[in-house]
């Protein structure tokens, strides 16, 4: 562009002293030049000479306060805990001479009298250097595992492999009832996003302790090897105890976006029908309830995983604005493992073993006992907590079973 107006400039010079035939081929040659409108052009030609002008020397600002006031200014800074501008400003008003009564700061009567006067703004302007150099957090909420979180790679859902087997999805589910004080027990619900094999393992507290102890517990009932977990960005999964145990098992790790529930949604899908429709919304913090939930997951586990089938996703395209959905024919996740062609022959023989010992109606009612007897726990000591009226009817363990969950 500078070029370009320094070629119109020659030409406005022959085109202010050319006649009405010597202006129009200038205009010509110009807008084949230059490829500008024919009126744009004939406005800038016509238009006087623009005088030279140099860009507006900027100000130099002379420095207010200088280093004596600086000194003072970390000196009390230090004595009131660091505290921001705003904050500090009506400290320095009020406490400047009795600081200096106290014998605590010694300056003078006109760094006093700038300290007093000084501004919140120029306050964080000239501490900004020392909060640099000191390491001081600005942020109220700083990630305290910045680290694990910029090792484990961020994965969304479009990126995996649906037909592979071995990559699973890790969440809580609290019970917690309508309380979050206290200790209460956790499920660690996993599913294998290929296949739909879902392992739920109930544990005492959410801690990074109880976390690995509930993979590891959960980790051989998988009849295939587990090759990469995705939990979310809990900080009882995000952490350096379970990344050092998938280092030595020779499995992945991701993570989920923060705030992002879509991330993880084969998981989130299997914490309503696997875990919320079974053992409900009611608050379980004792040994007994925690004996009763790993029971229930174990028989819960045979009955879903060889008996109750699911439909997958195939593919999805958008026609005329809408979504078109096609899905495979509803198998259960033991149909799928043995014909995925991914597990052993041992595990393929070890399934179909299991599955000829299995009787679905059994273990139904091995699962409705269970939850009898999980709920006559919770009423013992009295807990009348079930649901959130925010999301919707209460429906009781035992009463889902006999009617229709309310919409």
């Amino acid at each position: 562009m500078h070029s370009r107006e320094q070629y119109l400039e020659e030409v406005r010079k022959e085109y202010v002293r050319a006649n009405k035939q010597g202006r129009s081929k200038l205009l010509n040659e110009a807008r084949r030049r230059t490829r500008l409108n024919r009126k744009y052009l004939i406005r800038i030609l016509n238009g006087a000479e623009r005088a030279e002008t140099k860009p507006p020397r900027r100000r130099t600002r002379s420095r207010s306060y200088g280093v004596a006031v600086l000194s003072s200014l970390v000196e009390v800074w230090e004595i009131f805990d660091y505290p921001c501008g705003q904050r500090l400003e009506p400290a320095l008003k009020q406490e400047v001479e009795r600081l200096r009564e106290l014998g605590e700061l010694s300056c003078s009567d006109t760094v006093a009298e700038q300290l007093r006067r000084i501004s919140a703004k120029t306050i964080d302007r000239l501490l900004a250097r020392e909060k640099q150099v000191r390491g001081l957090r600005r942020n109220r909420n700083p990630g305290v595992q910045r680290l694990n979180w910029e090792r484990v790679p961020v994965k969304v859902a479009a990126e995996w492999d649906t037909q592979e087997v071995g990559n699973l999805q890790v969440d809580f589910v609290a019970h917690c009832g309508r309380s979050t004080g206290g200790d209460y027990i956790h499920t660690l619900s996993a599913v294998d996003i290929g296949s739909g094999w879902w392992e739920g393992q109930a544990i005492g507290v959410r801690s990074q302790l109880e976390t690995k102890t509930g993979l590891e517990q959960m980790r051989p009932r998988f009849p295939f090897a587990l090759k990469e977990i995705h939990p979310d960005n809990d900080s009882a999964m995000i952490n350096d105890l379970l990344w050092d145990w998938c280092r030595v098992a020779g499995i992945r790790m991701s993570r989920s976006r923060p705030y992002k529930k879509n991330d993880n949604a084969w998981v989130e899908q299997k914490n309503w029908t696997h875990v919320r429709k079974v053992v409900g919304y009611r608050r379980y913090d004792n040994s007994t309830e925690l004996k009763l939930l790993n029971d229930i997951y174990a028989v819960g586990r045979l009955y879903r995983n060889f008996f109750l089938p699911s439909i997958k996703l195939r593919n999805k395209t958008r026609v005329n604005g809408r979504i078109k959905r096609v899905y495979e024919k509803a198998r259960t996740p033991y149909e799928r493992l043995l014909t995925s062609g991914q597990i052993t022959k041992q595990a393929k023989q070890h399934l179909r073993i299991q599955y000829e010992h299995l009787n679905p109606a059994e273990l139904r009612r091995k699962l409705e006992t269970l939850q009898g007897q999980l709920e006559q726990a919770s009423h013992a000591k009295g807990d009348v907590v079930h649901r959130p009226a925010a999301h919707g009817p209460a429906i009781w363990v035992s009463k889902w079973r006999r009617r229709k969950r309310m919409k």
